[in-house]
């Protein structure tokens, strides 16, 4: 990596080195907490920025993981500093983590900005910590580690395999149809997550902390290691003796991050056959480093990659049997000739060196693209006068039937609508009906929440029905599955086509031709648009406002207008 750094041009001198008054006072106060002169002196300062809480529970391990974090600190010559950031638990935060993903972000900026920071090492994983961590990391521009948190075990039930979410929903299916028993849900409730880590299914968690592997911040075949296999241990420690080096070298995140390491991760995206929230993540990582991805990015891309990964909600398997098959390093180097595998990584080697000599142990379960699941991407975008500025659909976990659909639409004018009708037996719908949610978007929802797999009414599950064509402005866990068209941009909330809707209006889905119409005129259309009424402000104040004021819709990948881009900002004056 050509010249090291001498101690004297690390950031944290600036704190530390010079012999005035007020580095007397750093100096004391880290003696006040117990450390010597020799523990920080001429030495890497290492934040570890761990989103570790009570309430999170993909992340309940991460007290063991940061002291082996320091622990590869200490023994690569560095100076480790815990420091939490906001968790963002998935399953308990409202309206929606997403709201919270640019918080994070700051937040990550903020600190490692502000005080004596050399390098970082993230810990994330769970959905939404993952991409905020790093765009934090991004915008800052320090050497920087991401150590995921890995999947939980698999779930079981009387016998049977259970995965996080695609299991949760099909159960619920059949509980509400009476074909299983209350007893029954609550033994599925007490098997189906046994272990700290992630959704062991191919949900946003697993999508996008294999993103951060593609895109080169974390090791090699780290974002597979279940969460408490001992390797995800020795891997904690690696992480923390690697950034350390990392500092010495000036490695830095927007050295490995190129237009060529972004298309590295679409093309694993789609193999991953992962989440939809994954276009809006990778489109707000890339903005922090100055790249524009647009949609039809991913689209062109999709078409040349196949998925390969046999794993629900669209397959069959789950996150541990994808690491014993391979894991991620054996899915790369299965793919190799669709890479840019010269693309810098955090190791300091590329990535084609990262995976040399990766095997695939368990052909089905890791395919390759001379015997793929399908042969391109399944996510989809779709445009049309419904969706102008886009919209999103996961083939791969949709029915095949309803790919090519025209029905008669039943709008819900907010997920509380929804809730309240859907089971109502004299509800005006049949399994050709398009289900509408509107109002669900990154200001409708607030913070766009993962409501689009909306449930099939109940009158329908009891005559056996079990997918329909749904269209929201609204996210879907990564873990669902259906024929769910999400991300509808422009949101409803702000005018966009999906607020002037009505229900018995044709919508007509067309996958294979990428459009999103609803069969009325541009006149009706534009009547429609003249008297509609825009909603009042949900927010007066506090965070709420501000991300009501600077989100981006979600075809812009919902971050704020003041946190893109690579514009410089002042490092802080030592006074």
């Amino acid at each position: 990596m050509g010249t090291r750094k001498k101690p004297e041009e690390l950031r944290s001198h600036r704190w530390y080195g010079p012999q005035d008054l007020r580095s007397f006072g750093h100096r004391s106060r880290t003696l006040q907490m117990g450390h010597s002169h020799p523990d920080y002196k001429g030495k890497p300062v290492i934040a570890i920025i761990n989103t570790w809480s009570d309430i999170n529970n993909c992340h309940s391990h991460f007290r063991q993981r940061a002291e082996e974090v320091k622990r590869g600190v200490w023994q690569a010559g560095g100076y480790p500093l815990e420091m939490p950031a906001i968790a963002l638990a998935e399953v308990f935060q409202k309206p929606s983590t997403m709201m919270y993903r640019n918080f994070l972000a700051m937040e990550t900026e903020e600190l490692l900005r502000s005080y004596p920071v050399d390098g970082c090492v993230l810990m994330g994983g769970c959905d939404k910590t993952t991409p905020g961590l790093l765009m934090g990391a991004i915008s800052m521009n320090v050497p920087a580690i991401f150590m995921p948190a890995g999947p939980m075990l698999r779930g079981n039930w009387q016998g049977k395999t259970l995965g996080s979410g695609s299991d949760v929903w099909k159960y619920w299916d059949e509980l509400r149809s009476g074909n299983i028993t209350g007893r029954d849900w609550t033994q599925i409730e007490e098997g189906i997550a046994r272990s700290a880590g992630t959704c062991m299914t191919m949900g946003t968690a697993s999508t996008m902390t294999g993103v951060a592997e593609a895109l080169g911040f974390s090791l090699p075949n780290s974002s597979t290691i279940p969460a408490v296999d001992s390797n995800h241990s020795r891997m904690a420690e690696f992480s923390g003796r690697r950034i350390v080096e990392m500092v010495w070298e000036d490695l830095k995140p927007r050295d490995i991050l190129t237009e060529k390491s972004f298309d590295n991760a679409i093309r694993v995206l789609m193999a991953l056959g992962g989440s939809t929230n994954g276009l809006i993540h990778v489109i707000a990582m890339a903005g922090r480093a100055g790249i524009s991805i647009p949609l039809e990015r991913f689209e062109q891309i999709g078409q040349r990659t196949p998925y390969l990964v046999n794993m629900r909600p669209s397959g069959k398997y789950l996150m541990e049997d994808f690491y014993y098959a391979g894991g991620l390093c054996g899915m790369l180097e299965g793919m190799r000739g669709l890479l840019d595998v010269d693309e810098l990584t955090c190791t300091g080697k590329t990535l084609g060196e990262n995976i040399a000599g990766a095997k695939i142990h368990n052909a089905d379960v890791i395919r390759t693209p001379v015997n793929p699941m399908q042969p391109e991407g399944g996510l989809i975008v779709l445009r049309g006068n419904l969706a102008p500025d886009g919209a999103v659909i996961k083939s791969t976990a949709a029915d095949p039937k309803l790919l090519q659909h025209a029905g008669r639409a039943m709008v819900f004018e907010d997920y509380n609508d929804m809730a309240a009708r859907i089971d109502d037996p004299d509800l005006d719908v049949d399994a050709d009906s398009v289900l509408v949610l509107r109002n669900a978007g990154p200001l409708g929802g607030p913070g766009m929440p993962e409501w689009g797999m909306l449930p099939i009414p109940k009158k329908l599950l009891k005559q056996g029905v079990r997918d329909m064509v749904r269209i929201s402005d609204a996210r879907m866990s990564g873990t669902s599955y259906g024929t769910c068209v999400l991300h509808v941009s422009p949101e409803s909330w702000i005018g966009g086509p999906l607020a002037l809707v009505r229900t018995g209006d044709i919508i007509e889905l067309d996958v294979p031709a990428r459009k999103l119409t609803l069969k009325i005129s541009d006149e009706e259309l534009a009547g429609r648009r003249e008297v509609w009424k825009p909603k009042a402000k949900k927010y007066e104040r506090g965070y709420g406002k501000i991300f009501s004021q600077h989100v981006s819709q979600a075809d812009k990948g919902c971050d704020f207008d003041f946190l893109e881009g690579t514009a410089p900002i002042p490092e802080p004056e030592i006074h």
